[in-house]
């Protein structure tokens, strides 16, 4: 263990710069430690069956959580696999996992299977974890217990300095993790990715109990742990940026012609959508819907650097969307499931517009006083579907029982009912 390391064990949560404001704790003045270097050096990198199998021997004898982050390659490649995994277990040391040449990764997660998995921002490492078998049935969200702590602040980085007093180096975050072989500074900073993730892990735990939201915080990774996969997202050409400009139906045809095109092209070469062509293109294209090759090439996103086939594929995209019949085409907005957008609800319905301004002035005081981000005490979601259709007769069981059928874990239903039960009957429900 290197001297830095030393000082971690010693020290006690730190709050310099990024603490929960009145928290009652020291005010530690110490500059924050550089940390160059994992304490066992680089491990390398895992890339066949048998170094895998001792990995997962070494991790299931291993005691206490395991640290574990992925690496994506986001804006580079299609889709959101993971490209490095990275794990870290007292007695079994940090191991970097290439899922690329190991793409079954279902022993590890089984070895795992009981123990509580550390990550920061789980619900953006869990989806590409599951594709190659590592699934977690227990979990510690840093990021989210950085949340409900009150900490400003909550990118790994920032607590690890603020909570822990040292300073991780963030210049790889976004390269291209899937170039191989992977440089030795990017897996330097892979592996000090999960150097320190349980001490925070720790620190955040005695910090929420403290502040009397661990079970809270347990509340929240449970649902994270045991939340099925998301359902696929409906015409995800819908959220194309710039997607606002574009009014009639025949454009928006053109834009999931495009879109579509694009998305099967990408997946083909591997490769991010919009380094076949850009958002801003495809808006461009179906504003103007260009009669001809040589009026596409004078757009925006179609220029010189678009040889003469790709210029076609794309005419062509747009002449099958100007060929469709008017039942065909999109129609505009997607169905709506639940509330309209609140907005328009001084229009629709001003008794539940009413409702929904007290209740969220009852939610947004109420998180001041818990020191969290109100969208993290109820989700913003939830509190529009009880105003928009508040129970029949307002009571604290009614309300209660109606954020409950909205997914609202057992401690959000405590601490908001009061709150919006006092909304809703200010506003007259």
């Amino acid at each position: 263990m290197t001297d830095a390391h030393d000082t971690a064990a010693d020290r006690s949560l730190r709050t310099t710069g990024g603490a929960p404001p009145d928290d009652g704790g020291s005010s530690a003045t110490e500059a924050p430690i550089p940390l160059l270097e994992p304490r066992e050096g680089i491990p390398p990198v895992i890339a066949d069956e048998a170094a895998l199998a001792e990995a997962v021997a070494a991790f299931a004898a291993g005691s206490g959580p395991v640290a574990v982050d992925a690496e994506r390659a986001s804006g580079y490649r299609y889709g959101q696999r993971a490209y490095l995994v990275q794990l870290r277990r007292e007695g079994a040391g940090t191991a970097l996992i290439d899922p690329v040449a190991c793409p079954d990764l279902s022993g590890l997660g089984e070895a795992l299977s009981g123990v509580e998995w550390v990550l920061h921002a789980a619900t953006q490492d869990l989806p590409c974890l599951r594709e190659i078998g590592m699934v977690p049935t227990r979990l510690f969200d840093t990021e989210l217990a950085g949340r409900l702590a009150g900490f400003p602040r909550v990118g790994l980085g920032a607590m690890v300095e603020n909570v822990l007093g040292f300073v991780l180096e963030k210049g790889h975050s976004a390269v291209d993790w899937s170039t191989r072989p992977l440089p030795e500074p990017w897996l330097r900073y892979a592996a000090l990715d999960v150097e320190l993730l349980v001490d925070l892990r720790d620190a955040l735990e005695k910090e929420l109990d403290r502040q009397g939201k661990l079970d809270w915080a347990r509340q929240e990774f449970d649902a994270i742990a045991s939340a099925p996969p998301p359902e696929p997202r409906k015409d995800p050409w819908r959220r194309t940026s710039g997607m606002h400009k574009v009014r009639r139906r025949r454009q928006m045809a053109v834009v999931r012609e495009l879109w579509q095109t694009r998305d099967r092209i990408a997946q083909r070469r591997d490769v991010s959508p919009g380094k076949v062509l850009s958002d801003a293109a495809i808006v461009e294209a179906a504003l103007a819907l260009p009669a001809n090759l040589h009026a596409l090439a004078a757009l925006n996103g179609f220029g010189q650097r678009v040889g003469r086939r790709q210029l076609e594929q794309w005419q062509a995209a747009v002449d099958r969307a100007k060929a469709l019949s008017e039942a065909q085409l999109p129609q505009p907005g997607q169905p709506v499931t639940g509330p309209p957008p609140p907005r328009a609800w001084a229009d629709k319905d001003p008794a539940a517009a009413a409702r929904l301004s007290a209740a969220r002035a009852g939610v947004s005081a109420l998180a001041e006083r818990l020191n969290m981000p109100p969208e993290n005490l109820i989700t913003p979601d939830t509190v529009r579907r009880v105003c928009w259709e508040p129970p029949k007769a307002v009571s604290a069981e009614t309300v209660a029982s109606a954020l409950t059928g909205h997914g609202a874990r057992a401690w959000q239903v405590e601490q908001v009912t009061p709150v919006l039960v006092a909304a809703l009957a200010s506003a007259g429900a």
